[in-house]
């Protein structure tokens, strides 16, 4: 079941909400930053992120048929990471769109992922409003890419947070999951 990765693995997911929610937080009380320096940080974030969803998907590669969404997702993010980490002095414009680009892909594999996930737990509907959420950032990032170095911050920051704490639900979701199968385990022995 896809659900046993995500139960199996939720402290990875809870993880990567608590430092979503960080780097968004960095963002609005310290906006001052360079781009470059925000693409560096950008590229490690979405390397350490990535490497999460990989590992989390080469675990439950027995468990579920589809495990392959985590790791396209992981995938993916590892070029758009290594990407901003080794060119570092890519304009304000061509960072917003690395990462509406990735936002978008990783959304629309949320979603994908969900649709598949809603058949096995109730709940879904977080896996869910996370992807919308990356994919509505990405566009709207796509369509508005003339907005100042500050509210571009903003926006990514304002992403960070709400696809955060969408990831933090998620997990303690997963996690709840996960103990109701022990608690069925334990009852049967």
């Amino acid at each position: 079941m896809f659900a046993k990765i995500l139960s199996r693995y939720w402290w990875m997911t809870r993880i990567r909400g608590l430092l979503w929610v960080l780097f968004g937080m960095v963002l609005f009380v310290e906006p001052g930053p360079s781009l470059v320096t925000l693409a560096t940080v950008f590229g490690l974030f979405v390397l350490a992120d990535s490497i999460g969803n990989i590992f989390t998907a080469i675990g439950g590669r027995d468990q579920h048929e589809h495990w392959w969404l985590l790791l396209i997702v992981g995938l993916c993010g590892i070029g758009i990471g290594l990407l901003s980490v080794f060119n570092p002095a890519l304009t304000a414009l061509a960072l917003l769109f690395y990462i509406a680009i990735w936002a978008i892909v990783t959304g629309v594999l949320q979603v994908v992922a969900a649709i598949r996930l809603r058949q096995e737990i109730a709940g879904e509907f977080r896996l869910i409003l996370g992807g919308l959420a990356s994919i509505a950032f990405g566009v709207l990032a796509i369509a508005r890419p003339g907005a100042g170095a500050l509210s571009v911050l903003w926006l990514i920051g304002a992403f960070a947070i709400v696809y955060g704490i969408l990831q933090i639900g998620l997990a303690l979701r997963a996690r709840g999951f996960a103990m109701k199968i022990a608690g069925a385990l334990r009852a049967r022995a």
